[in-house]
């Protein structure tokens, strides 16, 4: 029996497949789902290259955030080499069922920063994701030191984070502050571990940035499409 359209396969990037559906999800107005960001986050690095930064999918950070077996999450995290990292972001969502696929009604995101040996979360909808990203903190935060003696990094929830002025572009918040992030982590020189980020947040952040992602995203999976043809 033949698929229907939509689960049509129009892109496969650093193993994360795009389905035809993902077009009409980046077209909106719609909440996005794991594999959009999935692609954005695999496709961030090559803009801001740095061996020291993950940006961790959104299906691995669900799964450490659910896994019930403390032995399980270690086998499953040392892969990732957190303690390694300089910066490592996170994205945060609120499905409560660990059984069903793409779950959940809104995403956070999560950014542990060495240097400060602090987690922020950023939500943009008035901290609703408060409880998952602590949660999220909590299974993650004893695996980031880089010995036994490290000190527990500290937690912070953000509350002067960009808001978002509707119900679905939660996703786009995330996405457009992993970038400014990442933008910050490559090339600012002078860090402020009191500030961080969070200047070039609050002035890049803006709806109407976070607006035009769309547009960027669709416009470069059509670019990745072509890329893919021509190889």
């Amino acid at each position: 029996m033949k698929g229907s359209p939509s689960d049509e396969m129009i892109l496969s990037y650093n193993d994360v497949v795009l389905r035809r559906y993902d077009l009409t999800i980046l077209n909106g107005p719609f909440y996005l789902n794991d594999r959009v960001i999935e692609l954005y986050f695999s496709y961030l690095p090559s803009c801001y290259p740095s061996q020291d930064t993950l940006l961790v999918p959104p299906s691995i950070a669900f799964w450490i955030m659910k896994c019930p077996v403390a032995e399980a999450l270690k086998d499953f995290i040392e892969p990732l080499h957190l303690s390694d990292k300089e910066l490592v972001i996170f994205p945060v969502n609120d499905n409560e069922d660990v059984g069903k696929a793409e779950g959940g009604s809104h995403w956070s995101l999560l950014a542990y920063y060495r240097r400060a040996n602090k987690f922020v979360h950023h939500d943009s909808c008035r901290g609703m994701n408060s409880a998952p990203a602590k949660q999220l903190y909590r299974a993650v935060g004893g695996y980031m030191g880089q010995s036994g003696s490290a000190s527990e990094p500290s937690f912070l929830e953000w509350t002067d984070s960009p808001q978002q002025e509707n119900g679905y572009d939660c996703g786009l918040y995330v996405m457009a502050i992993a970038r400014v992030i990442c933008n910050w982590h490559v090339n600012c020189k002078n860090i402020d571990l009191t500030e961080l980020w969070f200047p070039d947040v609050k002035e890049q952040v803006t709806p109407i940035a976070v607006a035009e992602m769309r547009g960027e995203i669709l416009t470069l999976v059509k670019k990745l499409m072509a890329t893919n043809q021509n190889s």
